[in-house]
């Protein structure tokens, strides 16, 4: 709701799906290529006389999408015909499950609140363009590609909600791995469909369409503004036009782009080189049971196992590698029982290794690190062994090697030094070469005391222990 108007919202999104090959033929899905027009054959280019042969695993790959999501998945399924004229579409025509899908129904949870999906549809994706001056180029490595189409239904209330919609839909493609739904490559596109009418009005406003939003920020940002315009349109006694819209992100605002067709311009038929899909014939007990944990499920385990809060669970969840990482380190916790704490854990892996593998650009893939040696690199961090200044360089060697920080400490002589005996020169240097500062200190200057100590740990090159240096420090101090 906003002021005497509702808003209606809903969401067009496609997704890629990473299968090894296209939809209706043998060519690659590769979406990394380079070169133009590689993966491409007479079928997906529509030569005469080619038939197109339905990929079986991209037809699982939307039936696991829909039982993951909670959705009815159809008897029966028709591919038809949707016909229209773009460069980038090599029959004139595009072969799509449309309107007769594999799944009709289900929902993601937002909050307290379920958006619900109308249906979920498979069809194959189009060529790209790239423009130049004053022509277009024409890649078809795209064209036939797998792409799944979900639709939600109108019940979107704003651009917060529909940006949190498309981004747990792209968590849950990830997880099921049917889709990187990488939106920066294309891989995940979303389209908005807004509308306003008066409190209490029971028919809906007229639809304005919004296309190419390649960022989860241009989805919650340009409903924001389209919302704001289109009752600026009303208040001001004029009449919202059925459109489509796209995106300017420098300028922060939508431009119209073209009068939008209706659903029967695209005058859908059966297409005839393909028959009735039977879904009961792919196995839907078996998908069901090979579905993976999916991020509702993992937040609430996440919660509920290791005790975390809200924002550190989502940070784990929207990293299913950092997940996997941390839950393989917990488990050694419990082997090791130690006395390190889950969320100590948490601490030192987000803040010490998640910066130093960002600092040197490396992943999960790449790391030398085990979750083993990370814990006891903790552990010894907790009871002592080491200070943090050290661990800091102990963390770098193992990064570097993958080395175990026990050999690292003991080849270096790294060892945290809290014995009183052989700190007690260091300290006596200390305070006798900074007599000012000895002064500062009696005089109620805390600074003073915190220089000192970093004095004694340069001498222990950081292998001093800061609380015994304290502690000495203080003593020594009184009795001057």
């Amino acid at each position: 709701m906003s002021g005497k108007y509702e808003i209606v919202i809903g969401l067009e999104i496609h997704a890629e799906l990473k299968t090894e090959r296209k939809m209706f033929c043998g060519c690659l899905n590769n979406p990394d290529e380079k070169e133009p027009n590689k993966n491409v054959c007479p079928v997906c280019l529509a030569y005469p006389g080619t038939l197109p042969a339905a990929n079986k695993k991209a037809v699982e790959e939307i039936i696991k999408i829909g039982i993951a999501l909670k959705g009815e998945i159809l008897p029966t399924a028709i591919f038809s015909r949707k016909n229209y004229f773009y460069p980038d579409l090599p029959k004139g025509y595009q072969i799509t499950s449309q309107p007769n899908p594999f799944v009709l129904g289900g929902f993601i949870e937002i909050g307290d609140r379920k958006i619900e999906i109308d249906h979920i549809h498979l069809e194959e994706d189009t060529g790209t363009l790239a423009h130049r001056k004053d022509y277009s180029l024409v890649d078809f490595n795209r064209a036939g590609v797998p792409l799944m189409e979900l639709v939600t239904k109108p019940c979107i209330e704003s651009g917060f909600e529909a940006r949190k919609f498309c981004e747990e839909l792209q968590l849950i493609l990830q997880y099921l791995e049917v889709s990187e739904a990488n939106m920066e490559k294309g891989e995940m596109r979303c389209e908005v469909n807004i509308s306003i009418r008066e409190e209490g009005e029971k028919k809906f406003g007229t639809k304005v369409e919004i296309k190419n939003l390649n960022s989860f920020r241009a989805v919650e940002k340009s409903v924001e503004y389209e919302i704001e315009r289109q009752k600026k349109v009303l208040e001001e006694g004029k009449r919202v036009i059925q459109e489509t819209r796209g995106w300017d992100e420098n300028k922060g605002e939508t431009f119209s782009q073209r009068e939008k067709e209706e659903a029967h311009d695209y005058r859908y038929f059966p297409e005839p080189d393909l028959p009735v899909f039977l879904t009961g014939d792919f196995e839907l007990g078996r998908i069901k049971l090979g579905l993976p944990e999916l991020p509702a499920g993992k937040r609430e385990r996440l919660r509920r196992e290791y005790n975390l809060i809200e924002e550190q669970t989502e940070i784990l969840v929207n990293d299913k590698k950092l997940a996997n990482f941390f839950e393989a380190a917990a488990s050694e916790l419990q082997v090791e029982n130690t006395s390190v704490g889950y969320k100590t854990l948490y601490n030192y892996l987000v803040s010490d290794l998640i910066g130093l593998m960002n600092t040197k650009g490396v992943s999960f893939s790449e790391l030398k690190i085990t979750p083993e040696n990370f814990v006891d690199l903790v552990s010894m961090i907790e009871s002592g062994k080491i200070g943090s200044r050290v661990a800091k360089n102990v963390l770098l060697r193992m990064f570097e090697t993958g080395a175990d920080p026990k050999v690292v400490i003991v080849e270096e002589g790294l060892e945290q030094v809290s014995d009183e005996g052989r700190l007690r020169d260091v300290v006596l240097r200390v305070t006798g070469g900074n007599p000012n500062v000895v002064e500062d200190y009696k005089v109620g200057k805390e600074a003073g005391l915190k220089f000192l100590i970093g004095q004694a740990m340069k001498e222990t090159r950081g292998k001093g222990n800061p609380e015994v240096l304290k502690k000495m420090f203080e003593k020594e101090i009184k009795k001057s």
